[in-house]
């Protein structure tokens, strides 16, 4: 039960990877202000998300703005939106097509050739999922760096990496493992058996019969 093993670990770690894509898309910081200015204490803090802004005041206090508009919206924001939500729902489809291939589940287990292929698709998807959030995430990032660093940019409105980043590169990375674990495991046994070799018949040649 090597194979079931594996498959289970796979399965299991692109699980957690789902839920850190999930995570990540709602959460706020994906962006923080920077505090490279000249103005080392400041009053307040600010983060922005895909879905909202907070400003974080010195005494605690935490006020969030949703975004009014969508086609108001940035480019960068609408498009990582659309790639972090396809990884969720792509995840979600990996995960039903996962657990009916897998060994250790029951489904389809007349017929172990499909259930490879199956569990094979699963691990696919997951793959693609990954992938996704991994463009999505990069791609925020790589805006976030090209206006950190942009002369344009004011020293007191730039911004870094938030925590909702580093939950994307990890979520992204567990889905391409875990779903890597899944294809890796599906080996072609059951396909490439050999036909079972007759001994030869032994025909009565050469005997004489009275």
């Amino acid at each position: 039960m090597a194979n079931a093993g594996v498959q289970l670990l796979g399965f299991t770690l692109a699980f957690f990877g789902f839920i850190g894509t999930i995570a990540s898309t709602v959460m706020v910081e994906w962006k923080a202000s920077s505090y490279t200015g000249d103005n080392i204490i400041t009053a307040q803090a600010l983060y922005e998300g895909l879905w909202k802004s907070c400003a974080s005041q010195s005494t605690g206090q935490i006020q969030c703005k949703i975004y009014d508009s969508l086609l108001q919206l940035p480019g960068i924001v609408q498009g990582t939106r659309g790639l972090m939500i396809g990884s969720i729902l792509l995840s979600f489809i990996s995960m039903i097509v996962a657990v009916v291939g897998m060994k250790c589940t029951t489904c389809m287990s007349e017929q172990p050739a499909q259930k490879d292929k199956v569990a094979l698709a699963g691990g696919v998807i997951f793959m693609i999922a990954g992938l996704l959030a991994l463009v999505g995430t990069s791609w925020y990032g790589h805006r976030i760096a090209q206006d950190f660093y942009s002369p344009l940019t004011p020293t007191n409105s730039r911004f870094e990496f938030g925590s909702a980043m580093y939950v994307g590169w990890g979520a992204a990375c567990l889905c391409l493992i875990g779903g890597g674990f899944l294809c890796c495991n599906c080996s072609g046994n059951s396909s490439s058996r050999k036909a079972p070799r007759y001994p030869p018949s032994n025909t009565a040649t050469g005997k004489d019969y009275v």
